[in-house]
C-alpha cells in the first residue's frame, strides 16, 4: 500500500502507513552517506525545541488549543522513543540539517493528524511546516536542539569523570605504601609509590571534570527565534521573546535567548571551544591508559607492577595470553575523539556568511565524542581502574636493584661520588647499597634511614646535607 505526497519539486510515492512524509523521502534518496541515524539525544532535543515552539504560538493565539496540544502529545511521544523508528534520515546530510528538522516536522504532524482523526498523509489538520514549523527555521530550530543535547550529555559526562576519578583515589589510597622505580624517559629515574602514581592521574581527571563543569556555560545561549539568518524574519516580536523561556521551562536547562542572534546563528566556534576539552579528556585518558598497559606489561618480561582485571581471552594463537584490552579500547575512545575534534573544527570555520550549512557533520561528531567518552569512562572504571592490584613484591625488587636509588644520597654523598658509586654498581651488577657499605661512604644504620621508603618518597630532603 501506497500513497502520493507532494513537494515544490513534484510528486512523490510512499509507503501508506510512514509517519514521514514526501520532504524526508527526498532525502532518503539523497543521502545514502554513513548509514546511522542522527543521534537520539538530538532527536529527543528537537523534539523538545517542537514543544516550547507549539506552546508559545498557542500561549500568543497563534495556533489553535487542540492542534497545539496534538503536536505537544505527538513531540513527547518522539522523546520517549515511540516514534523513534520512523526518524530515518541519515545523520549526515546536506542543508544545514533541514532533512532532520522537516522529518521531524512530518512525522509530528502525521502522529498529531491521528490524533485528531485525520489520516497519516493528509496533513488537513496538522501541517509540518504551516504548523509544526510555524515560526521556526531550520537555522534556529537544529543549532538550538544541538546544544540542548550536548548539555544534556555534558552533565552525563561529568558524572562518568567523577566516578573515575574516584576509582584513581581509592587506588591511591590502598596503594600508598607501595614504593616502586620512577621513570622518565622510560628510564629507571627517582622512587616513587603507586599511590603518587594514582594520585597524578586522579589529579588529571579533577582538572577534566572541572573543565567539563565550567563548558556547560557556553552552550546556555541559544538562537530561537531568529529563524533563517537570525533576523527573526517571519516569526513575532512576542513570540520571539517568549519561546526561549518556554524552552526553559521543558528542558529544565538554564538557556538564555542570544542578545544578538545573527550572530548566534552563524557562527558555531562555541562548539569549538567545547570540543577543545573533550580533546583535553582524551588525551588524559590516553596517557594514563597508556601508562597502565605500561605498568601491567609480562607477566614475566615486563614491568610487571601492577595487575590488571583478566576480562578476556588475548589470543587465538598463544594459549594463556590475556590483553589488556579495556586499556586498549579507552585509548580509541580518545583517539576517536581527538579526531572528531579536528572534524569540528574543518566544519565550524567551513560556515559562510549568514550560516554554517556543515552543523550535521559537527553535530555527529561533537554528539558522537561525547557519547563514547561517556561509555569509556564508565567501562575503565568498572572493567578495569577498580579491579587494579599491587605486585608489591615486584615493586620492592626493582627498588633494590635500581640504579636510580642513587638519587636519594646525592645530599649525602654529592654528585660526583653518587655518579661514580652507579658507575661501580652497574659495572659489576651490584646494588648501590652494596657499593656503599664496600667504600664505607655510609654506615648502615644512615644508608638504611636514606634508602627507606619514607624518605625516599617525602616531599624534599629531611636532615643535614653534605656540604
Amino acid at each position: 500500500m501506497t500513497r502520493i505526497e507532494s513537494d515544490s519539486l513534484g510528486e512523490l510515492r510512499l509507503p501508506a502507513d510512514a509517519l514521514y512524509g514526501a520532504h524526508t523521502a527526498r532525502a532518503l534518496d539523497n543521502f545514502r552517506l554513513s548509514g546511522q541515524a542522527p543521534a537520539a539525544e538530538l532527536v529527543r532535543a528537537m523534539a523538545q525545541v517542537k514543544i516550547a515552539c507549539a506552546r508559545t504560538n498557542r500561549e500568543l493565539g497563534l495556533l489553535a488549543p487542540d492542534v497545539a496540544d496534538a503536536i505537544v502529545g505527538a513531540s513527547r511521544e518522539l522523546m520517549d522513543g515511540t516514534l523513534a523508528r520512523a526518524i530515518v534520515v541519515d545523520a549526515l546530510q546536506g542543508g544545514a540539517g533541514t532533512s532532520l528538522n522537516m522529518n521531524v516536522n512530518e512525522v509530528i504532524a502525521n502522529r498529531a493528524e491521528e490524533m485528531l482523526g485525520g489520516r497519516r498523509g493528509e496533513y488537513r489538520l496538522v501541517h509540518p511546516i504551516d504548523h509544526v514549523n510555524l515560526h521556526q527555521s531550520t537555522n534556529d530550530t537544529y543549532p538550538t536542539a544541538l546544544k540542548v543535547a550536548a548539555i544534556g550529555l555534558l552533565r552525563e559526562l561529568h558524572t562518568s569523570i567523577s566516578g573515575l576519578q574516584s576509582a584513581f583515589q581509592d587506588k591511591e589510597r590502598e596503594f600508598a605504601h607501595v614504593v616502586k622505580v620512577g621513570r622518565t624517559q622510560l628510564q629507571d629515574a627517582c622512587p616513587t609509590t603507586l599511590g603518587a602514581s594514582f594520585s597524578a592521574w586522579a589529579e588529571a581527571l579533577a582538572r577534566d571534570r572541572w573543565r567539563v563543569s565550567k563548558c556547560e556555560e557556553r552552550l546556555r545561549v541559544v538562537n530561537l527565534g531568529g529563524t533563517a539568518i537570525g533576523t527573526g524574519i517571519t516569526a513575532p516580536r512576542d513570540y520571539i521573546f517568549t519561546v526561549t523561556e518556554r524552552l526553559r521551562e521543558e528542558t529544565r536547562l538554564g538557556l538564555a535567548r542570544a542578545e544578538n542572534l545573527v550572530d548566534a546563528t552563524q557562527n558555531v566556534d562555541v562548539f569549538v571551544e567545547v570540543s577543545g576539552i573533550l580533546k583535553a579528556h582524551a588525551v588524559n585518558l590516553l596517557k594514563i591508559s597508556s601508562d597502565l598497559r605500561l605498568l601491567s606489561s609480562g607477566p614475566r618480561a615486563g614491568l610487571g607492577e601492577l595487575h590488571l582485571p583478566d576480562r578476556q581471552v588475548g589470543s587465538s594463537i598463544m594459549p594463556g595470553k590475556v590483553n589488556p584490552v579495556i586499556c586498549e579500547a579507552v585509548a580509541q575512545v580518545a583517539m576517536q575523539t581527538i579526531g572528531n575534534d579536528a572534524t569540528i573544527t574543518l566544519a565550524a570555520q567551513a560556515g559562510q556568511l549568514e550560516l554554517n550549512a556543515f552543523l550535521p557533520l559537527l553535530a555527529h561528531a561533537l554528539l558522537g565524542s561525547l557519547t563514547l567518552l561517556v561509555r569509556g569512562n564508565d567501562m575503565f572504571r568498572s572493567h578495569c581502574v577498580e579491579g587494579i592490584a599491587a605486585n608489591e613484591a615486584q615493586c620492592r625488587e626493582q627498588v633494590v636493584h635500581s640504579l636510580a636509588t642513587v638519587t636519594a644520597l646525592v645530599p649525602l654523598l654529592g654528585y660526583q661520588t653518587a655518579a661514580a658509586v652507579a658507575k661501580e654498581a652497574l659495572a659489576t651488577d651490584s646494588t648501590i647499597a652494596a657499593v656503599v657499605l664496600k667504600n664505607g661512604l655510609l654506615t648502615q644504620a644512615v644508608l638504611d634511614q636514606a634508602l627507606s621508603p619514607g624518605a625516599m618518597t617525602t616531599l624534599g630532603f629531611r636532615g643535614k646535607a653534605r656540604t
